[in-house]
């Protein structure tokens, strides 16, 4: 990261450059009449057809050309994985005459792998390839390193090398994007533009700037090009999904997929990240502590994006180590505050969070140190019912409820075909104990839960990618927290901020809300109860019509309606503050009959 001060004293090519881009085309130049006149972009802009842009069949034109491309890399992969299996096996397969089959392929295909590629391990072979096949098959590989519950872990380790910095564009396209989206010169909308990126991805490329308010910005855009290979390589890997899926149906590839293009569609379109700054903004208000870059929507669009400058320290920078203990505590707690709120609360979640991510902002006191996330492109949500279920299971974790723990984490789990989810939930259960009886080390509840989904292969019981992107905010939090403070006991942490959580979850304000905000719904099937126990009763007596009932076979759905009747009176005269006595009999009553009615 280029440093902030020199960064912020010196013009750079941007602002050098601004008159002969004034002069050239961007700034309105005088008209005879005293008017301005449009400058070029605009000009061709309102020339344009507004179907101009619209090609329905570009991504499968795209995908057409690109197929061949991929082709000759998938197979190269797998006659490159063949030599690599062959020199895996041990002597004792490749003595003499053994293995003739196996062998003898293998130097049969040998020439027809690429030379560089041929003498290298499977996991660094399938690296090498997706870098080469560009920006979308580089993301590929980035959520592949973290789907360790599918994939082994010498192939999710390898993959974990694509998360570091790719070669920049040159600074004069980015000038071009800045020129082509937000119209004039660069030089009308920022006072400079640092020609050093702080950051270049597979898909993007960010750069410190300086708006003509004198705000400190950072600008990202998306690379050239970018979009359209995107767009033709998601058909392609739409295709090969379900080629796939058919070969090697035990590591969910159509699965990965289907999630990698909904979140790759989502990086490439900067109008999302901009959004998801603004929910973080709105969920954390209340949480002066914890930042988020404000968006420039005037000098954004779909290809540039633009946002405050978080000024702060990385957690493993030396600066960092150097806090005092009470600035380490608040930012374990800053920290552990916002990863347990996003995940166990609001359900909507920082899902590309690494320590790079994350911004230590010191000021005068411990107390008003802050933390800032950054980089919000690709977040992850879980449903209201989902949510739930993962706050429960998170609760029984911190608490060493082995059984509940192992029940709410098959709850949120798809049994393919085949499956055994009670094998899964005793194997789960055994490890939970493993971890929970660690003698002399904190357990890691990130890995306890990472571990618990990687069983799920073994028993067929696959889990939606947000759990696996859920452990890497986990991994995340743990390893800045122990890089702080190295007897950070993650458990006791974990275990206050849940707490915390529950006793605002049941609140009974907040519960009296939820009902009143309910009561439409209560109140029409109250007002359609009669007619539906008067159906029910019918059927029932059509299919007991055929033999002598014993008894009176009516008895126990009497005692059903009375006990509901009285539950849902006693919530109505709570939520309407009627007398302790009245609601709290009419409950109990209820439950009485429920209980003990016949």
């Amino acid at each position: 990261m280029p440093d902030a001060s020199s960064s912020s004293s010196r013009p750079t090519a941007a602002a050098h450059g601004a008159s002969e881009e004034t002069s050239a085309a961007a700034l309105p130049s005088a008209r005879g009449d005293g008017q301005a006149q449009p400058s070029p972009a605009e000009a061709r802009q309102k020339q344009r057809s507004p179907l101009a842009d619209f090609d329905p069949l570009a991504p499968y034109r795209g995908a057409l050309r690109r197929f061949f491309t991929v082709y000759r890399h998938v197979v190269g992969l797998l006659m490159g994985g063949h030599l690599a299996y062959v020199r895996s096996l041990p002597d004792v397969q490749t003595r003499g005459l053994r293995s003739p089959g196996k062998r003898l392929l293998a130097v049969l295909l040998r020439p027809l792998v690429q030379r560089d590629l041929r003498t290298l391990p499977f996991p660094v072979q399938l690296r090498k390839r997706l870098e080469i096949l560009g920006p979308t098959f580089t993301k590929l590989g980035q959520i592949l390193a973290i789907r360790e519950d599918l994939l082994p872990p010498v192939i999710t380790k390898e993959l974990e090398r694509l998360m570091d910095h790719l070669p920049p564009i040159p600074f004069v396209q980015v000038q071009d994007i800045l020129r082509e989206e937000l119209g004039g010169a660069v030089a009308d909308h920022f006072q400079w533009v640092d020609e050093e990126p702080l950051g270049s991805a597979s898909i993007a490329q960010a750069h410190r700037a300086r708006t003509l308010s004198g705000d400190d910005v950072v600008v990202k855009v998306i690379k050239p090009g970018s979009r359209d290979v995107v767009t033709s390589d998601l058909k392609l890997l739409e295709f090969f999904g379900v080629f796939l899926q058919w070969i090697i149906p035990q590591y969910q590839p159509q699965q990965i997929i289907d999630e990698f293009s909904a979140y790759t569609l989502r990086e490439v379109d900067y109008t999302f990240e901009a959004d998801h700054a603004e929910v973080f903004a709105a969920n954390f208000q209340e949480e002066p502590g914890i930042v988020f870059p404000s968006i420039y929507r005037h000098l954004s669009t779909e290809n540039v994006l633009t946002m405050s400058f978080i000024d702060g320290l990385r957690p493993g920078a030396a600066a960092a180590r150097q806090l005092s203990p009470e600035e380490r505590a608040r930012v374990i707690d800053l920290g552990a505050t916002a990863i347990i709120r996003m995940l166990y609360q609001d359900g909507f979640f920082h899902a590309d969070l690494h320590a790079g991510n994350l911004k230590i902002i010191p000021g005068d006191t411990p107390q008003d140190l802050k933390v800032g996330f950054i980089d919000l492109g690709m977040v992850g949500r879980f449903g209201p019912r989902v949510r739930q279920r993962m706050l429960y299971y998170f609760y029984a974790l911190v608490r060493g409820d082995v059984e509940n723990a192992a029940r709410y984490l098959l709850e949120m789990a798809r049994v393919g075909e085949g499956g055994d989810p009670q094998g899964f939930r005793r194997a789960v259960t055994d490890l939970v104990r493993h971890f929970s009886a660690g003698r002399g080390r904190a357990p890691s509840i990130a890995h306890m839960i990472l571990e618990s989904l990687s069983l799920g292969a073994r028993y067929r019981v696959f889990f939606p990618v947000e759990m696996t992107l859920m452990v890497k905010a986990l991994v995340t939090f743990e390893g800045v927290g122990r890089t702080l403070d190295p007897s950070l006991d993650v458990m006791e942490v974990s275990r206050a901020h849940v707490r915390s959580i529950f006793r605002e979850r049941f609140d009974p304000r907040r519960l009296s809300r939820e009902l009143i905000s309910g009561m439409p719904e209560v109140l029409d099937l109250m007002v359609q109860l009669p007619e539906l126990l008067s159906s029910g009763a019918h059927a029932l007596e059509g299919r007991l019509s055929n033999r002598a009932p014993e008894g009176n076979p009516l008895a126990d759905l009497r005692s059903g309606i009375i006990a509901g009747a009285c539950i849902i009176a006693g919530v109505l005269a709570a939520v309407q503050g009627a007398a302790v006595w009245l609601w709290a009999g009419l409950l109990a009553l209820g439950a009485g009959l429920a209980l003990f009615g016949r």
